[in-house]
């Protein structure tokens, strides 16, 4: 598999992307620990000292790989979820429309073969599988605000919902989208036919879509979750940052 090759504005931007295309591909196929630098000078057809010249370290690549992708993808979610609440006026928006937001962008990518957004998803795939405390932290670090937004959304749109249910049903329904997104082998095996190259964006979205909405608005468990107390989310503005706690970092680590 050849990286793509993006069109350089100098040499020294067209090493940087050749390395970094190059290492989301060995990364997903190999692994984090197991892809060595020497594979990757090789992939990329660098030298080692242009490596620790762009990036310094190895987990200072991985930290350029991941935000050289979710960055972008998280201003989209936040962006659409904008034009959702602007257009609803302050009304509730539909956990539908709130879903779609938030899964529509990531999709999109999965299956975007020209700009390489489809090797990003198969490595982050490989990070949740992994799970190393570097990934980890970093994915924490870059969904704090894409979550806390599409959570508060959530709330209003599910006013009986208690928190801690909401953050369960969040935790499953993100859990089943990254399966969606990052791995279709089941999926394969039930329908004989391959997802990927058979499907757009938007008929899986018209597919999970439902599913999900039925997840979250399903009655609630009998053992005692009815009367849980319910803390309302304080509302943030757009861009007010907010540290993510406890369970929420399970969602988190699962956004993408």
């Amino acid at each position: 598999m050849h990286p793509k090759k993006y069109p350089p504005s100098g040499d020294s931007l067209n090493t940087r992307e050749r390395i970094l295309n190059s290492a989301e591909v060995l990364f997903a196929e190999h692994g984090f620990e197991r892809a060595s630098l020497r594979a990757l000078t090789a992939a990329a057809q660098v030298n080692l000292a242009a490596v620790h010249y762009h990036f310094g370290s190895k987990v200072a690549l991985i930290r350029a790989i991941f935000e050289r992708r979710l960055a972008p993808l998280n201003a989209e979610r936040l962006g659409e979820l904008d034009a959702l609440e602007d257009a609803a006026r302050g009304r509730p928006l539909t956990p539908a429309g709130i879903i779609e937001a938030f899964f529509g962008p990531v999709l999109r990518m999965s299956m975007n073969l020209e700009s390489g957004g489809h090797r990003f998803i198969r490595l982050l795939g490989r990070a949740h599988a992994e799970s190393r405390p570097v990934i980890r932290e970093l994915l924490e670090s870059a969904y704090v605000e894409v979550v806390e937004r599409f959570r508060a959304a959530l709330y209003r749109a599910l006013p009986q919902m208690p928190e801690k249910e909401l953050a369960w049903r969040m935790h499953f329904m993100l859990g089943a989208m990254s399966y969606v997104i990052a791995g279709t082998d089941a999926v394969q095996l039930i329908a004989s036919y391959e997802v990927r190259k058979s499907e757009h964006p938007e008929s899986v979205m018209k597919r999970i879509v439902p599913f999900l909405v039925a997840g979250l608005t399903a009655p609630l468990p009998d053992a005692g979750t009815a009367k849980t107390r319910r803390i309302e989310p304080q509302i943030r503005t757009r861009g007010e940052p907010r540290s993510a706690r406890g369970a929420e970092r399970r969602i988190e680590r699962k956004a993408a």
